[in-house]
């Protein structure tokens, strides 16, 4: 887990009642570069319009283990998630509100991503669609569906694939089936399994989400090629207050502000300069050539939403348990 702080130095607050306050984020493993862009930038904003000095720690690493970290007592101020269902298991713990999507605008998701491929140069297994995972000996690197929430949507990325083209439910559970045989190593997050393929040098695809393939590309140059599949699943990246925390440190305002700050022009900027898909109509416009056309498909549509899916695919004794073990 990966704990930065980022503040501002010590000026004197412009109001001589406001206090200083710390607010911790925790979040998911690849929005590690995306927040540590946010803080400073929400940090002088806050400073700006309050008088007071923030510090903003982040915590990160596979969504779902760190939802259950917040649920077992890591006091997370807000949590930046990447599926609602790990903000619901807070919801289950009465940390959140059961009303947390409708606190912030688009169901509280300021941005959203997908799942892609990450290649390596020529791409040698002419990897082109989710089928092409499924064929012997090409390697797929995925994370742990259990543990992380980019394993989660590319799981149901691949099983929704087939569903949408009109194929029967055994045969999305046989491609799943046949896509996690050719997984050498189950990571427990996005960022290790991106170490695994492009540093470890291990697969002959990465699935992952669209920013995270994004930033390789752009951090090792022409040595991969991202592949976008004929279509694949709408990742949202849900955000909510932890009531139970903030209102103890008594710092939901600040809390609060932050999240709303995703959704300014600010914050939408920064989002889309790492490869988010944004909200913002006029900040996508501007980024367009990041975003490949793609049909897109969501949980709600495909698996009944997120409670719906979780229950199936993978609580204990699930689908994904099933094919793995099978493995």
């Amino acid at each position: 887990m990966l704990a930065l702080t980022l503040a501002l130095g010590s000026a004197l607050p412009l109001h001589a009642s406001a206090a200083d306050a710390e607010l911790l984020n925790v979040s998911y493993d690849v929005a590690r570069e995306l927040y540590k862009e946010v803080n400073p930038a929400f940090i002088a904003s806050y400073k700006q319009q309050t008088g007071q000095t923030l510090t903003i720690k982040q915590s990160h690493g596979g969504s779902s283990k760190q939802a259950r970290a917040v649920a077992d007592g890591l006091e997370a101020s807000v949590v930046t998630m990447n599926q609602a269902n790990d903000i619901d298991l807070l919801v289950d713990r009465g940390l959140v509100a059961k009303d947390w999507a409708k606190k912030f605008p688009n169901n509280a998701t300021p941005y959203y991503s997908t799942m892609v491929f990450l290649v390596r140069k020529g791409n040698p297994k002419q990897v082109r669609d989710w089928a092409d995972l499924a064929r012997p000996g090409v390697a797929s690197i995925i994370p742990n569906p259990k543990t992380s929430g980019n394993g989660r949507y590319t799981y149901l990325a691949a099983w929704g694939s087939v569903i949408k083209k009109g194929g029967s439910e055994a045969q999305a559970r046989d491609l799943v089936a046949k896509i996690f045989k050719n997984v050498p190593i189950l990571d427990g997050g996005g960022r290790a399994a991106t170490t695994t393929f492009t540093q470890r040098q291990i697969g002959d695809v990465l699935v992952t989400f669209e920013n995270e393939v994004s930033m390789v590309r752009q951090e090792f140059g022409n040595d991969f090629e991202v592949i976008y599949p004929a279509s694949s699943i709408l990742a949202e990246s849900p955000v909510a207050v932890v009531d139970k925390v903030v209102d103890r440190l008594k710092v939901r305002q600040p809390a609060t502000a932050y999240l709303n700050f995703l959704y300014t022009p600010a914050g939408q900027e920064i989002g889309a300069k790492h490869f988010m898909r944004v909200r913002s109509e006029t900040v996508m416009k501007k980024y367009a050539a990041n975003y490949k056309p793609i049909s897109l498909f969501t949980v709600d549509e495909v698996f009944g939403g997120w409670t719906a899916a979780q229950k199936r695919h993978f609580n204990d004794g699930g689908e994904f348990d099933k094919i793995y073990q099978a493995k």
